[in-house]
Parts: structure tokens; C-alpha cells; sequence
């Protein structure tokens, strides 16, 4: 075989060279391009090669090292870049691919409501779900024999015989709670939202659950009137429900506001004509509120004849099923994803 015909050989040769790990291009690398490799016998075999073939024989040549270099030069570049991918890869992590979650529906609601409440100045407020009696019934105007703590069925933690205490533990029924304990630790004026998880022992149905989440807002000032409760409640409900819609205010009974109300909200669905979601009326309830009562403001020590305030409280679930048309409320703590995937573009 002429000196031309190996030359040929060898780059069909090094075309098609292949090497799975460092150990087998470091074989290559020895086998073609080391002081005793292949293409380095060919350049020494090229001194002997006559005058007139050098010029071809010499471009062939510096082809095949350069294609040799070259080859083990991507192979190696290859290697080190699966080397680094493999360093990133996080083994922990589940083979599966991974689908990206969603907001709650009752996230994406609690989160609107803050939202329009703090445009007009109210900031937000928590406390604790596990309360005492005096924070959640005592301080908010009810008596231990009132009978309007028979409205409210209370899981107590601790809790002596007899009638209620101002010592005993419970779970929240009301975030109200967290409105006592601003009260106490603050000066007015305040200008809170409270939202949170309550509980209650209720039956469980598609209308009930034994927990479920509030928002209530407070707002404590000199001179703070009806008017301004009613203004502010017309501001929030065009601003979730459309500026379309009216409200109407019925009045009602709650121990810790006087007066009292219940506010309802034209229905969306039939624009007020009535229809079987409004029941025919064409409104639909979907908040308590009122006046401050006095006793409520000395009991948390705010002087009741310099400040006056107003109060309201509404369902999170309830605002979600008007704003996505949910019938049953025990969709929202199922975590079925079938359910929560239809808020993915919410």
C-alpha cells in the first residue's frame, strides 16, 4: 500500500473515530498523534517521499493531523460539557416532569380583597387562630350568658364547667379577635383588615364546613360615620363585582356593632331581574357590618365619646362562589387538581 493510499485510510479512519470515556480518546489521541502514532510515521515517512509527490502528499498529511486534532478536540469539549451538566443535576429531584402548581382559588380572592381595601388605607392584621375567651366573645360585647354565643358553635380546647370564662381556650370563631387585640395594643386611628381561618362546629355540607376563611375590616377615627361605612362598601363591592353594581342595606344584630347590617349586592347574573341564584329577589347577601358599639371601644380602653369606628366581616368562600360560581364549599379543601386547575389563568 503507497504512502498516498495509508494517508486515505487513515482519514476515513480518524473521520470516524468514536470514544465513550476519557480513557478511550486518551488511547486515541496515543494511537494517531504520539511520538510513535500512526500519522507521526507517516510524516516521517514523508522525508523519502521524491520531490514531485511532496507538494500533495504534504497537503494530505496536514489534512489528516489537522482532522485528527480536530475530532479529539470535539470528543473532549463533548465529554467535559456532560461532565458540567451532570455536576448541575440535582439527583434528588423526581424523574417525572414537574407540573407548575397554581393559586388557590381562595388565595387569588383573599388577595383581591386586600388589594381594594388597601387602596383606600387599610392595612392588614393577623393573630392567632388559637385564642382566649376574652379576646374572641369578652371584649367584643358578650356577656358569659349572652345568648348571642349560642350563634356561633365553638370548638374549645380548654375550658372549665359552668359558664364561659375569660380564661378559657378555643379556636377563633372570628377574626374579630385579631380586631380586639389592635385595639388594645393601638391608638387611634386604625385602619385594619383581619383575614384568616375561623372555625366553627357546623356540619359539614356544600353550603358549611367546620373552617373556613374571613376577612372583617375595622376603621377607628374621630367623626367616622355610617355614611363613611357605606361609602366604603360601595367602593369595594364595584371594585370586585363590576362598577355596575348596587348594594342595599338591611338592618340586623351583631353583640359588637349598633346599628347593625346586613349588605347585599345586585345580582350580576340576572342585572337585579331576579333569577334562581337571587332566589327571585335580584340581590344577593354577601356581608355583616355596622357601627362600633360603644362598650366594645371601652373595653379595649379607646374612649368612646372621642371615637367612634365602623366594622365589617365577609366569607372569603362565599365572595368566591359569587366570583366563580362555586356551588359547593367543600371543593375548596378537597385539593382535587382537576378542581384547581381550572384558576391556572386566573
Amino acid at each position: 500500500m503507497t504512502l498516498k493510499d495509508r494517508v486515505q485510510d487513515l482519514l476515513g479512519q480518524v473521520a470516524g473515530m468514536q470514544a465513550q470515556n476519557a480513557e478511550e480518546l486518551e488511547a486515541l489521541r496515543i494511537k494517531y498523534l504520539s511520538k510513535k502514532g500512526e500519522i507521526t510515521a507517516l510524516f516521517n515517512e514523508f522525508r523519502t517521499v521524491p520531490s514531485d509527490q511532496k507538494r500533495e502528499l504534504g497537503q494530505m498529511l496536514n489534512q489528516l493531523r489537522q482532522q485528527a486534532e480536530g475530532r479529539l478536540s470535539e470528543m473532549r469539549e463533548a465529554m467535559e460539557s456532560q461532565i458540567a451538566k451532570a455536576e448541575r443535576l440535582d439527583l434528588t429531584r423526581t424523574p417525572d416532569p414537574i407540573q407548575l402548581g397554581t393559586r388557590h382559588p381562595l388565595s387569588l380572592v383573599r388577595e383581591e380583597i386586600v388589594d381594594i381595601f388597601s387602596r383606600i388605607g387599610f392595612t392588614v392584621a393577623e393573630g392567632p387562630e388559637v385564642e382566649d375567651d376574652k379576646h374572641v366573645y369578652g371584649m367584643l360585647n358578650f356577656a358569659p350568658e349572652h345568648p348571642a354565643r349560642d350563634m356561633q358553635d365553638t370548638f374549645f380546647i380548654e375550658k372549665e364547667l359552668g359558664l364561659q370564662k375569660p380564661t378559657d381556650v378555643l379556636l377563633r370563631s372570628h377574626t374579630s379577635s385579631v380586631q380586639t387585640r389592635v385595639m388594645t395594643s393601638q391608638k387611634p386611628p386604625i385602619r385594619v383588615l383581619c383575614p384568616g381561618r375561623v372555625y366553627r362546629n357546623e356540619a359539614i355540607s356544600a353550603r358549611a364546613h367546620c373552617f373556613f376563611h374571613q376577612v372583617e375590616g375595622l376603621y377607628i377615627d374621630k367623626n367616622v360615620s355610617f355614611a363613611d361605612l357605606k361609602e366604603a362598601l360601595l367602593y369595594f363591592a364595584k371594585e370586585m363585582f363590576g362598577p355596575e353594581t348596587q348594594i342595599r342595606l338591611r338592618p340586623s344584630y351583631f353583640p359588637f356593632t349598633e346599628p347593625s347590617a346586613e349588605m347585599d349586592i345586585s345580582c350580576d347574573l340576572c342585572g337585579g331581574k331576579g333569577c334562581s341564584f337571587c332566589k327571585g329577589t335580584g340581590w344577593v347577601e354577601i356581608l355583616g357590618c355596622g357601627m362600633v358599639d360603644p362598650n366594645v371601644l371601652e373595653a379595649c380602653g379607646i374612649d368612646s365619646k372621642v371615637y367612634t369606628g365602623y366594622a365589617f366581616g365577609m366569607g372569603v368562600e362565599r365572595i368566591a362562589n359569587l366570583k366563580y360560581r362555586v356551588k359547593d364549599l367543600r371543593l375548596f379543601s378537597e385539593n382535587d387538581v382537576r378542581f384547581l386547575r381550572q384558576f391556572e389563568s386566573c
